[in-house]
């Protein structure tokens, strides 16, 4: 039989690797990121999960502050628990959301000119799950709304003043619908609004993939 050779459109593509003084250097990134992403990017600044003696921090770096980082930038600390996930709210690139271990999920201000002091206080602190919080996510449509899924097996849709109850969940393109996986094996469709399951079904392997 003859073979059909199919030519990779990349075969001819190379990467330039760019100079140091253009790459982000000396960032202490966290080694506890639980099934997440370490870091969030928007188009004013990189955010990276890090290391923090006594709970959790990150580190929101403008984009075009390239080069070595100095050991004592400020850093946003007020989880006591380490952090793990951080998003920025697609509407404004001045808000971003972090979650922990210890249960909450904190909505922060970022200043527009560059870090001179840590941040230790949340502009809004949700409260409402039991356990660790794995996993936050805004909502694609909706400004100031915002997905969460914890250890307590619940999803949580959260606004500026509520943590409202309707696991990993994602969303559709227009955040009508959301999409769970859970540690039972099995993957249900869900409307938020009305609080009910759409659809239900199994699957195999590892609940986390």
């Amino acid at each position: 039989l003859m073979r059909v050779y199919r030519s990779s459109k990349f075969r001819h593509v190379y990467g330039k690797a760019a100079s140091k003084d253009k790459c982000y250097d000396c960032v202490p990134i966290t080694r506890n990121v639980h099934d997440n992403h370490f870091c969030a990017v928007n188009p004013n600044f990189i955010a990276v999960v890090t290391e923090c003696a006594g709970g959790g921090a990150f580190l929101v770096i403008p984009i075009k502050q390239t080069g070595k980082l100095d050991p004592h930038y400020p850093k946003v600390c007020g989880h006591k628990g380490n952090v793990l996930d951080i998003k920025w709210n697609p509407f404004n690139d001045f808000v971003i959301a972090s979650c922990s271990e210890d249960a909450t999920i904190k909505i922060w201000d970022i200043p527009n000119q560059l870090l001179k002091r840590n941040i230790t206080s949340p502009k809004k602190e949700l409260l409402g799950h039991a356990r660790r919080v794995g996993l936050i996510e805004w909502h694609p449509t909706a400004n100031n709304i915002l997905f969460s899924s914890g250890y307590d097996y619940k999803v949580g849709l959260c606004s500026w003043d509520t943590l409202m109850w309707s696991s990993p969940c994602h969303s559709t393109q227009d955040g009508s619908l959301l999409a769970t996986a859970c540690r039972d094996r099995k993957i249900r469709v869900i409307d938020p609004r009305a609080g009910t399951v759409l659809q239900e079904v199994g699957f195999r392997g590892l609940w986390s993939s």
